[in-house]
């Protein structure tokens, strides 16, 4: 028995050319905001990466191999490198400015005091959340994947590795958690978003 096909309107190539276009756009505005942080530069590849999962929300019928695979490449592109500067912008946003970060990608926190300690010393700074950066990308990377391969139990597992790898740090000052939470549900969001534009392309 042959199944009867949906066939291919006008919209549907409109629609695939639009997501294409945006994706390239959206990618593009993310890799020179990593140059140049600026704030307007994030929220365009933000408002291009939305419109492309309206776009793709739009499709009546599964997109064509070529094209999705263009898409998909640059989806994940697009969630690795493009979700750290999203993520930055809305710490900064959060936090008003007010957390210094480190030489080493964390943020600089007042260092618990000792006993003896002069209360008229200079506090002493250190810093924690080392490593952030590094970190996001794979996560990214691997939400998105994740999410692809059809195997959302995968966030979980995710999750659980990089709790357990921040546990001691998140008690240790409120600017920690605080990071971690917005940072996280950020990088988070940016993933899937890319990933969900691929999903509803098939």
């Amino acid at each position: 028995m042959i199944l009867p096909t949906v066939p291919i309107t006008v919209l549907d190539v409109v629609l695939w050319a639009a997501i294409l276009l945006l994706a390239v756009a959206s990618l593009t505005l993310a890799s020179v905001a990593i140059r140049r942080p600026r704030r307007p530069i994030v929220y365009a590849a933000a408002g291009t990466l939305v419109t492309a999962l309206v776009c793709a929300a739009l499709l009546t019928v599964p997109t064509p191999g070529p094209i999705e695979t263009v898409v998909t490449l640059i989806m994940v592109t697009l969630a690795v490198i493009g979700g750290g500067t999203m993520a930055s912008t809305v710490l900064d946003i959060a936090t008003g400015g007010s957390v210094t970060r480190g030489f080493h990608g964390g943020i600089l926190v007042a260092a618990r005091g000792h006993p003896g300690d002069s209360p008229t010393a200079a506090p002493q700074r250190r810093e924690i959340m080392r490593g952030g950066a590094t970190i996001g990308v794979l996560e990214r990377l691997s939400v998105a994947a994740v999410i692809l391969a059809g195997y959302p139990e995968g966030l979980a597992v995710i999750i659980a590795i990089k709790g357990v790898g921040r546990f001691t740090e998140l008690g240790e000052a409120a600017e920690a958690r605080e990071r971690f939470i917005i940072g996280t549900l950020t990088s988070w969001l940016w993933a899937a978003s890319c990933a969900g534009v691929v999903l509803l392309l098939r």
